[in-house]
């Protein structure tokens, strides 16, 4: 039986609410089997560790290990993947993402569907909320991210 992408999305969340805590940017991920075992979760570490590749879904994948086969693996995060880390999920064919929200931020994940990922976004008022709150308290560091500046 597949797992509720609901309940996969309450760890990807408590990394983001992590990494909001260590000073950083509190967008997180996880990395799942289809049957909802944990391979890996992480949060965006690029003001932590001074290293702008550090995203949450960089961190996640890094932190499940090598694996034989990513088609059947699911990445959890709370906002929808930039185009980096859209790249990721091609890259190494993860089957399916979950999204917490794409309302602040929408990047890749349409790209993803079209090129046979399962896209689920459910549109979580939790992870809209921490960004909303995030970027209105810290948009220098929110576009630094993103590689924009405010309009």
């Amino acid at each position: 039986m597949a797992p509720d992408p609901t309940d996969l999305l309450e760890i990807a969340l408590a990394e983001a609410r992590t990494g909001l805590d260590e000073g950083g940017i509190p967008i997180g991920a996880a990395l799942f089997t289809a049957d909802g075992t944990l391979l890996g979760r992480g949060h965006n570490r690029r003001v932590q560790d001074d290293d702008p590749s550090m995203h949450a879904e960089t961190a996640a994948f890094r932190a499940a290990g090598r694996q034989r086969d990513y088609r059947s693996t699911v990445m959890v995060t709370t906002l929808s993947p930039c185009w980096y880390c859209s790249g990721l999920v091609r890259q190494f064919g993860i089957g399916a993402v979950v999204i917490g929200e794409a309302r602040t931020f929408s990047g890749g994940h349409d790209w993803l569907a079209e090129h046979g990922v399962t896209i689920t976004l459910l549109d979580d008022e939790r992870c809209a909320a921490l960004m909303t709150d995030f970027i209105a308290a810290r948009p220098e560091l929110w576009y630094e991210d993103i590689g924009g500046v405010p309009a």
